[in-house]
């Protein structure tokens, strides 16, 4: 019997794909536009959104949207243009992880000691445990996520290498640096329960940085990093498959990160500049 005999494999694979898709396109503007830190705020607010749900008794889901997407947009307003603000995040993020914390207190102990693996699920992620119904979810939503980053890649890149001009061109920046970030937020609160909140990081960051190295064509480099991405996910998903014991999200990781290193090892970055844009 194959793996793409068990449902539990093929709603992984399918869920995966589309989580790594969108990963890789906007880790990939996360590392262009400096603004990784910020992935990583938003990886624990979507650990505090859905410790907040499962306190209130609602769909976990609905915590992880509303809480990363709110908190997206509340960074890109307090940053300048829509940028991120490396102060305002850490402050947004210290106050948030204490919340995530009153949380899972208020739901351990509201809900009974058993409940307490659901924080466990949250940080590390349970892919091999979605249904049909949640893994259609993520296609869709990862595919949403995709289209909006590819129609607006291209004034998007333009804001990222040169604000001032995009800006005095005519370029919304302030606006689109917002709905970056809301794709950021929606691409966290999806990915957090293939991976995990804790682990999320690595997917966005670790294809983009590796495509960043690689080469210094944006578009080309964005296609690599999506790529990367999606096989990363596979792989890692074969690894864990083949041997029970080692969880899916950690295996995940740990290919994008051999895969990173490697890369790294090789040499250093080719240099942005005025020849790799055109």
């Amino acid at each position: 019997m194959s793996a793409f005999d068990h449902p539990f494999f093929v709603h992984a694979l399918l869920a995966g794909t589309a989580i790594a898709l969108a990963a890789g396109l906007v880790g990939y503007f996360l590392v262009l536009r400096a603004q990784v830190f910020t992935g990583d705020a938003l990886s624990h607010v979507a650990f505090t959104g859905a410790l907040a749900a499962l306190a209130a008794g609602v769909d976990l889901r609905l915590g992880l949207f509303a809480a990363t997407i709110g908190v997206a947009v509340l960074i890109g307003v307090l940053g300048r243009r829509g940028r991120a603000d490396d102060v305002a995040v850490g402050s947004i993020l210290s106050w948030l992880l204490g919340l995530g914390a009153f949380f899972l207190t208020l739901y351990t102990t509201s809900r009974g000691a058993g409940h307490g693996t659901a924080g466990v699920s949250v940080l590390f992620g349970s892919i091999f445990g979605l249904s049909g119904g949640q893994a259609g979810v993520a296609v869709l939503v990862g595919a949403g996520i995709c289209v909006a980053v590819l129609l607006m890649a291209r004034p998007l890149l333009f804001a990222s290498l040169d604000e001032a001009v995009a800006a005095a061109r005519g370029v919304p920046v302030r606006v689109l640096g917002i709905a970056f970030l809301v794709l950021v937020g929606a691409c966290a609160a999806e990915a957090t329960q293939a991976v995990g909140s804790l682990l999320l990081l690595g997917l966005l960051a670790a294809p983009a940085g590796t495509a960043h190295r690689v080469t210094p064509r944006p578009y080309r480099a964005l296609l690599l990093s999506a790529g990367l991405a999606v096989a990363e996910m596979w792989t890692g998903l074969g690894l864990s498959y083949a041997v029970p014991s080692l969880p899916p999200s950690f295996a995940i990781l740990a290919v994008a990160t051999a895969v990173y290193t490697g890369v790294l090892a090789l040499g250093r970055p080719r240099p942005w500049g005025a020849a790799a844009v055109a």
